[in-house]
């Protein structure tokens, strides 16, 4: 058995540098292109939820929702049996409002379960933010101007709250009363 030698020829000055030069323009343009199809694309909530849980005074409870305390109130907390005056500003992940209320009652067990739990962490006087996940918003369904599997985020204000037998009470003692009040023309 015979041995060929194939005769290398050399290689030119600065070739090598050239050669790896290119490797290094291919890698940073592959680099962009990838860095420009990632503009514009949203992140999913799942990876929003996990990255915003790891931000400084997020608490995330055991059935996902998140939330922050901008100022803590004072007092007892509401249950889902009670009324809550609340101020709230809801809006999407991009800063888009859909809703909006300085003032207004809600009972606690007549909203998304995810601002119901939230208010039930709540004392008077406080103000917080919420990331309400998808499953405890309005999931799969589209909600007016809430696109289907939306983070919801809410800054709520909880004035007062209370119980919705105390508000029926009231309800009867106005209506015993004429429902108008004292120094009202006509009376």
């Amino acid at each position: 058995m015979s041995t060929t030698a194939v005769p290398l020829r050399p290689i030119a000055k600065g070739s090598l540098t050239r050669l790896w030069i290119g490797v290094a323009a291919v890698a940073l343009a592959a680099g962009g292109l990838a860095w420009a199809g990632q503009q514009g694309v949203k992140p999913s909530p799942t990876s929003f939820l996990v990255h915003n849980g790891g931000e400084e005074g997020v608490v995330t409870t055991e059935s996902g929702l998140q939330y922050k305390v901008l100022e803590e109130g004072a007092g007892p907390s509401p249950t889902a049996a009670d009324v809550a005056l609340v101020g709230y500003k809801g809006t999407l992940l991009d800063g888009t409002v859909f809703d909006e209320n300085p003032q207004t009652a809600m009972p606690v067990d007549g909203v998304v379960p995810g601002f119901s739990e939230g208010l039930q962490k709540m004392k008077k006087g406080g103000k917080y933010r919420l990331w309400i996940p998808p499953q405890l918003g309005y999931g799969e369904q589209a909600a007016g101007p809430i696109p289907a599997n939306s983070v919801l985020v809410f800054d709520v204000q909880l004035h007062d709250f209370k119980s919705k037998a105390d508000i029926m009470r009231m309800q009867q003692m106005m209506q015993q009363q004429g429902a108008m009040p004292q120094g009202m023309p006509g009376h």
